[in-house]
């Protein structure tokens, strides 16, 4: 008997094929979630013609980057959404390949799951004004959508929120991805009374005071996964109403596809 609860995962795949020869596919197979939103898939439609269309039963939705072996996201679901958009109406950022969008409506009821990949700016200048010119213009969109409907919101969002998102916090003040005006953004996105936000954290709310453990992205260099030197960069953000229905959260660290870790979060409603 499937759980009543709504099971929703978010992974970075750090490329689909890669994380696919790790055993990923099994991993969805035996944990059952209703629906898992990918990101960095690093892959073309043509890629995934007759092997990744589908994973472990669920059919995917995918918004591909122009480029070649970059970006990519996708939302493999258990139902079929009432419909699907592909990317959020940037002329810069839609050709990277960062957002795709299920609607689940029903007549009570209007629901989107989301999957975004936000640009890094660890790479230099360039990419980190580029990654907020994408702040800039996303926040008007996740506003305009939390007015016409209720969205949970699953990715890498490439920002470590607080100082308890990330290991060594007072090193990293001055690096991408923990600079104050991300950092801001964040808190504005999150505020509970500003007309400007009003979204939650719901690995925070479930989780207010976890450190070591809230960790989903470890760098490859040195021994940061054998030290959990970690960051916690993947989220689930969604409209009040979800995010009050949201029960447990695991972030799983057992087998790694990836150099993110997959987060779950049961949610009590069902599509």
């Amino acid at each position: 008997m499937d759980s009543p609860l709504f099971k929703l995962t978010s992974l970075n795949l750090n490329g689909i094929r890669s994380a696919a020869s790790k055993g990923v596919e099994a991993w969805i197979a035996a944990t059952r979630p209703d629906c898992i939103c990918v990101q960095e898939i690093k892959a073309q439609s043509a890629d995934m013609l007759g092997r990744f269309e589908h994973l472990a039963g669920l059919k995917g939705h995918f918004h591909f980057a122009a480029k070649k072996g970059y970006s990519g996201v996708g939302i493999y679901s258990r139902h079929e959404p009432s419909d699907v958009r592909i990317g959020y109406g940037s002329e810069e950022f839609d050709a990277e390949g960062r957002y795709v969008e299920a609607r689940f409506d029903t007549p009570a009821r209007k629901l989107s799951i989301i999957s975004a990949y936000f640009p890094s700016g660890s790479s230099g200048e360039e990419r980190q004004r580029a990654k907020f010119r994408f702040l800039a213009e996303f926040h008007p969109h996740l506003m305009r959508t939390k007015g016409e409907r209720e969205f949970i919101l699953c990715g890498d969002i490439n920002i470590a929120h607080q100082a308890i998102d990330l290991k060594n916090w007072r090193s990293n003040q001055k690096n991408s991805g923990f600079l104050p005006e991300e950092r801001e953004w964040m808190t504005k996105l999150l505020h509970i009374t500003d007309e400007g936000g009003g979204l939650i954290d719901v690995y925070r709310q479930l989780q207010p005071d976890a450190t070591d453990t809230a960790y989903t992205w470890w760098s490859n260099r040195g021994q940061a996964y054998a030290n959990n030197v970690g960051w916690r960069l993947d989220y689930h953000l969604a409209t009040p109403a979800i995010a009050a229905l949201a029960r447990a959260e695991h972030i799983y660290k057992t087998e790694k596809f990836s150099d993110h870790a997959p987060i779950t979060v049961d949610y009590d409603f069902q599509l």
